[in-house]
């Protein structure tokens, strides 16, 4: 398609069938609760990736733990202030859940040390 066949679709807020001839593979998709639609975008490209094309169902939860939520990772203890000032002014509700520590710190039973011997030169 060109470029200018976006602008009218733009302009019109629909695609023509014109258009969609010459667009292969054209889907529209949501959320049933037209809530978040780049969070269900981010599952279906998800369970995309685990599909084979059969008809065998994908084992996935349709929602995860973050489901109608957005989350936010602040780094540093300014960031966090700066997030609660932002909270504070768009009238959010907001959970910190880790109840403001900010330490990232590693599972005692994650491999910190590399099996492969560093490259020492010839």
């Amino acid at each position: 398609m060109r470029a200018c066949e976006f602008v009218i679709e733009a302009q019109t807020g629909k695609l023509s069938t014109r258009n969609r001839i010459g667009t292969v593979g054209l889907n529209l998709f949501g959320d049933n609760e037209k809530v978040s639609s780049t969070y269900v975008l981010n599952r279906v490209m998800m369970a995309a990736a685990m599909a084979d094309g059969s008809d065998k169902p994908i084992d996935m939860d349709a929602k995860s733990w973050v489901g109608k939520n957005s989350v936010a990772n602040p780094y540093t203890e300014v960031e966090q202030q700066m997030l609660k000032q932002a909270y504070k002014a768009a009238g959010a509700d907001y959970e910190d859940l880790n109840d403001g520590d900010l330490d990232s710190e590693e599972h005692p039973h994650v491999n910190v040390d590399s099996p492969i011997k560093a490259f020492k030169g010839y």
